[in-house]
């Protein structure tokens, strides 16, 4: 941590649209964190604009389950902690192991129901559920199965199609996920077994 800030570092495969709610909260000041490196398995995705536009270093990782270019890229830009927004990878179990406790998700579902997968909201919808959401949570081996540090539900409407069902919980997401990490880099945030306990939280 340098002057106050905790070092943040990117996995995103995406649109973008978690890193630039991250950035933006960044900007105000607001964040607790500072992002210094965005890392990207897909190099024509639009997350390496939203990078450019707010002017973080961006690299494409050749190793896209994080064993070494990965973690050399995080280790060398100090980064203590490590956010999956939209990575579309399952990362190896020796890089799980090297961030665990240090490294946050967020899944566009109420875990633990619809994860492990990469079509949650789809998921969701053809299931016929009420409501949905999304969840920050802990890293571990087991995918989307570590602590849950917030949930956030989104009722499904009617005439919901996938798209519009995801562009609501997106609205969420980038609310929830902010907070985290402003949680994380407060020290807020305390793993009791299966519980994360938020202090300062009602």
């Amino acid at each position: 941590m340098v002057g106050g800030l905790t070092k943040v570092g990117v996995l995103a495969s995406g649109r973008g649209s978690n890193l630039g709610a991250l950035l933006e909260q960044q900007r105000l000041g607001a964040l607790g964190g500072e992002v210094v490196v965005v890392l990207t398995n897909r190099p024509d995705a639009p997350v390496v604009e939203v990078a450019s536009k707010y002017d973080v270093p961006l690299f494409t990782i050749a190793d896209p389950r994080g064993q070494t270019d990965a973690s050399v890229l995080l280790k060398g830009h100090g980064v203590e902690l490590v956010v999956l927004a939209g990575y579309d990878r399952i990362l190896a179990s020796e890089f799980v192991r090297e961030w665990e406790g240090r490294m946050i998700n967020i899944h566009p579902s109420l875990l633990p129901a619809f994860g492990g997968g990469l079509h949650a909201v789809r998921d969701a919808l053809a299931y016929g559920v009420k409501a949905t959401g999304c969840t920050v949570h802990f890293v571990t081996e087991d995918v989307d199965a570590g602590p849950i540090i917030s949930q956030a539900a989104v009722p499904v409407l009617p005439d919901d199609d996938e798209a519009r069902l995801a562009k609501r919980i997106r609205e969420k997401e980038h609310q929830l996920l902010p907070e985290a990490v402003r949680a994380y880099a407060e020290g807020r945030l305390t793993v009791v077994g299966r519980r994360v306990v938020i202090e300062g939280s009602a």
